[in-house]
């Protein structure tokens, strides 16, 4: 991919006085110093609080999702352009591969799963200080079976004009998964990555139907996640999934779009719940970088995230309106390289559960809505309790140390400066934003989950007390 020219904080007075000639053509001259004026102020002011970047040249990677979507918008529409840098997006193999160059610095950032960063700063599979200023999404996953177990669990759902009541008790997959051991078979699952949305998503639904997702034991040196397991849950890259599935090597898996829609598409497969369903809003894709690197170029954080907002407020504007363009322009190969039309399915408000099972899913996608984009110090020890819950944190925690690990991660400060920022170029209004003089980094007590247990995250023990399956207190795996 060709990189977008750049325009150098030093020439932003320049493109003013470009556009102030062009005026004094159309409108009398008095009038035209005038705007000329207001126009070179607006300019001055906007960068006063933030500076030129510190690194121009700057390259990101991301995983072939429908998530990646706003990295994709910053570069199609310019949002890049106008904060001065010129951006190379590169598609990565697989998330293991992407935090590995983010940390190395081969990438000065990525699109990631929300968990990498947390995992990596709590030392869990990597250790390395890395942070996140800007929430990519909401939603945006799903649960898909094989057809083999689709046929066998479709006989015990309850259903309403010929079709499954959703959202699908997952007490009912129970039931095939008991038959499963009846024959001495495994029931295997497949998720992208151990700190993965997907990872801790699959083991909520599962585990909210009575089945044992497994532990990992890290200080036993067991990290496969599958100890004690009724389900066995295994890594496989995004791409692959439906390809595994169909050898066989998975009954199913979890995932982010395109993938579930490929399966039902190719029809191998079966999607029989969203994340929406699971928990509603759940926080999906971060931007991360290193600390080191946030702290080296500060200016160029900041303009970056700027330029992230505005992917996210155009991909949300107007009812959606943007999103069939959007998916014309990530079906590229370049960027998720899928038809269009999967693409579709799940991102213009609506998901496809069995072939012509297609329903209203409003918010399948969010990417700006409800604050999508703030990063929430309650969303990040929501995933440090599920890290806890299946033993990727070996022992008890305090609830001070989650508030502290968060805080080490989640940088709303940095969100909060680029917000204003937009705010006083008039691209965005304070509405659109969170209060930050009143924002505490906490989401009210949530109530959206399939299990109906509620979530606070100022009291993360109190939280994981509530589960019947999951480690809490002083229990270790």
């Amino acid at each position: 991919m060709q990189d977008k020219k750049a325009i150098p904080g030093e020439m932003v007075q320049a493109e003013v006085v470009g556009r102030c000639r062009f005026r004094r053509q159309a409108a009398g001259m008095a009038m035209a110093v005038a705007l000329c004026a207001l126009m070179a102020a607006g300019s001055h002011d906007a960068q006063a609080e933030v500076g030129p970047p510190e690194k121009v040249s700057i390259k990101f990677g991301f995983i072939k999702l429908t998530d990646m979507v706003p990295l994709a918008i910053a570069y199609e529409n310019g949002y890049f352009e106008d904060e001065g840098l010129s951006v190379t997006l590169e598609a990565q193999a697989n998330w293991k591969v992407l935090l590995d160059r983010v940390i190395s610095g081969e990438l000065d950032g990525a699109h990631m799963l929300a968990g990498q960063p947390i995992g990596a700063t709590i030392g869990f599979g990597t250790q390395a200080d890395v942070i996140t200023a800007f929430s990519m999404d909401l939603n945006g996953n799903g649960i898909t079976v094989s057809n083999a177990v689709w046929e066998e669990l479709k006989k015990k759902l309850p259903m309403k004009d010929g079709k499954p009541v959703h959202p699908i008790d997952p007490k009912y997959l129970k039931t095939v998964v008991d038959g499963y051991k009846k024959k001495g078979k495994p029931f295997n699952m497949g998720v992208v990555f151990p700190v993965s949305t997907h990872n801790y998503e699959l083991r909520y639904w599962l585990a909210a139907g009575g089945m044992n997702p497994g532990y990992y034991a890290p200080t036993k040196g067991d990290i496969s996640g599958t100890l004690k397991a009724d389900v066995l849950i295994s890594v496989t890259p995004p791409p692959q999934m439906p390809a595994t599935m169909e050898a066989g090597t998975i009954d199913g898996y979890c995932v982010g779009e395109p993938w579930n829609q490929q399966a039902v598409f190719k029809g191998i497969g079966v999607p029989v719940a969203t994340d929406y369903e699971v928990q509603v809003n759940n926080p999906e894709k971060v931007f991360g970088v290193t600390k080191a690197w946030a702290d080296a170029n500060p200016n160029t954080h900041i303009r970056v995230v700027k330029a992230l907002i505005r992917a996210g407020y155009w991909l949300d504007a107007d009812n959606n309106k943007n999103r069939a363009e959007a998916v014309k322009i990530i079906s590229k190969p370049n960027y998720v390289g899928a038809d269009e039309a999967v693409i579709a399915n799940s991102m213009t408000g609506t998901f496809e559960y069995e072939k012509g099972d297609k329903r209203e899913a409003p918010d399948f996608n969010v990417f700006f809505r409800y604050h999508a984009t703030y990063p929430y110090y309650s969303d990040a020890i929501w995933y440090l309790t599920q890290m806890r819950r299946w033993g990727q944190i070996p022992e008890a925690k305090p609830d001070a140390w989650y508030m502290e690990t968060a805080k080490k991660v989640y940088r709303p400060d940095i969100y909060a400066a680029a917000a204003k920022e937009l705010v006083v170029e008039g691209k965005l209004k304070p509405r659109d934003f969170p209060d930050f003089d009143k924002e505490t980094g906490f989401k009210g007590p949530q109530k959206g989950f399939i299990d109906g247990i509620v979530y606070d995250g100022r009291k993360p023990n109190d939280y994981l007390k509530q589960f019947k399956i999951g480690l809490k207190g002083n229990e270790k795996p």
